[in-house]
């Protein structure tokens, strides 16, 4: 027999498998924190398996979690209590290295559709603490749509470690290329940098994705916040939820 408590959670991801994210965080916005400590950590501890995430790492301090908002999107969930880009603990020197993990993990998303993706098709994402809907840290793991690809090529070959400010989906953002996602060029470091304290982070959005078709290009941080004129909180309408890059080659 489940257990009162498990029967609550197992309904709980139920409704978030049919639901979306975004849906079921307007009722709960700890839905996913409850899904990946309640539920997913447990069983990793008990008997290695991932319960209702796709994979739990637990020396690494994450769990990968499908959502149902598109055939192809994963979300990198901490398995801390980290409420989002504004928690001063992911600029911590012991902090996990969320992005390099989430860029680790995305194989899972061409895997839906049994393709292997260059690097500069694919993207990561956080939102900022006023257009997101769940109170625990997630990276967005989908495609990129082929608009935002095409304007990015031209930062392929820029010199890395500089800013250059761009329009990219009618907001504006800039743009840095980097080559590697950890210590200094960790993505939350790169823009904490000039956008520090907690209030200021709370206001940036964060996108990465490949500087080119080769993992030798290194990779793009894109970013922007509220605070600017045609700033944005969201660099989630980047990611082509319905993959149409895989789709149609």
């Amino acid at each position: 027999m489940i257990r009162p408590r498990l029967r609550h959670l197992a309904a709980l991801a139920v409704a978030l498998c049919t639901s979306g994210c975004a849906l079921i965080a307007s009722a709960d916005p700890n839905a996913l924190w409850n899904i990946v400590d309640h539920q997913c950590v447990p069983v990793a501890r008990t008997t290695g398996g991932a319960g209702f995430c796709t994979s739990v790492n637990l020396p690494g301090r994450y769990a990968i979690l499908k959502d149902i908002n598109g055939n192809t999107q994963y979300l990198l969930i901490p398995t801390d209590r980290v409420a989002g880009i504004e928690s001063p603990s992911v600029l911590a020197p012991d902090a996990p290295d969320y992005w390099v993990d989430a860029w680790a993990a995305r194989q899972y998303v061409g895997s839906r559709i049994g393709l292997t993706f260059p690097p500069n098709q694919l993207g990561l994402e956080i939102n900022s603490q006023f257009r997101r809907t769940q109170n625990q840290l997630h990276i967005h793991m989908d495609c990129m749509h082929d608009t935002i690809i095409k304007d990015l090529a031209r930062f392929r070959t820029v010199e890395p470690g500089q800013w250059h400010w761009t329009k990219l989906d009618g907001n504006s953002y800039r743009v840095m290329r980097v080559l590697s996602l950890a210590g200094d060029d960790n993505p939350f470091r790169v823009v904490a940098r000039d956008r520090q304290g907690s209030d200021l982070m709370a206001q940036q959005t964060i996108l990465v994705t490949g500087a080119g078709p080769t993992d030798a290009d290194g990779w793009l941080i894109v970013n922007s916040g509220l605070e600017l004129d045609d700033g944005s909180g969201t660099a989630e309408p980047m990611l082509d939820h319905a993959c149409m890059i895989g789709m149609h080659g």
